[in-house]
């Protein structure tokens, strides 16, 4: 079973184009946001998803209309990727360090999209991107994918680290919850169904 998906999306603010495999192979990232970059290169690695991205946006605007645009796509290619859910773990959770900021990720493959994102981050911007964007990033994704998701940052003081280890703990926790369950025949799920 290829799990796989390429989605294109154009609209009069962002042009993104993005390939994706959730069982790896090459990863890349061209948005213009180099820490949104940055960001979906770390997706990749720790979730183990062959990513390719690029992306062109308005960004003499700000990098929102890209960053809620890049999300929207991932989204779309993970839902796409995963089919009817056959064979998945369904959930994932991942608790993540990164100096002295630590995040928590719990993913339920749910077909009920929800975006539950607490964290107390310095408003500031990181090359581009104000750290306000990450939330847009994550309810954009989950929106897109039809998953519950809940993102926190625990604590932390640097912004780009608290981010980061949000963005880790959502890689590592989706890695979990897309992997085949070697016990799972069917879908995970006592009504028959995660795609309504």
């Amino acid at each position: 079973m290829s799990r796989t998906a390429e989605i294109k999306r154009n609209t009069g603010e962002t042009s993104v184009q993005l390939k994706l495999s959730l069982d790896g192979g090459e990863a890349s990232a061209e948005t213009g946001i180099g820490f949104l970059d940055h960001m979906l290169d770390l997706v990749a690695r720790h979730g183990r998803l062959g990513l390719q991205i690029d992306a062109t946006g308005d960004l003499e605007t700000g990098a929102h209309h890209t960053t809620e645009d890049v999300g929207i796509v991932l989204g779309q290619a993970l839902d796409q990727a995963l089919s009817d859910r056959s064979g998945i773990r369904r959930y994932g959770f991942a608790t993540v360090p990164m100096d002295e900021a630590l995040a928590e990720c719990a993913i339920d493959i749910s077909g009920r999209p929800l975006c539950v994102f607490e964290a107390d981050l310095p408003q500031v911007s990181i090359a581009g991107f104000d750290s306000e964007l990450a939330e847009e990033f994550f309810r954009a994704v989950s929106n897109s994918s039809k998953m519950t998701l809940h993102v926190r940052v625990l604590y932390g003081s640097n912004a780009h680290h608290m981010i980061e280890a949000a963005f880790k703990a959502f890689a590592r926790a989706l890695r979990e919850a897309i992997s085949i369950d070697p016990d799972e025949s069917g879908v995970p799920s006592t009504k028959g169904t995660l795609t309504d």
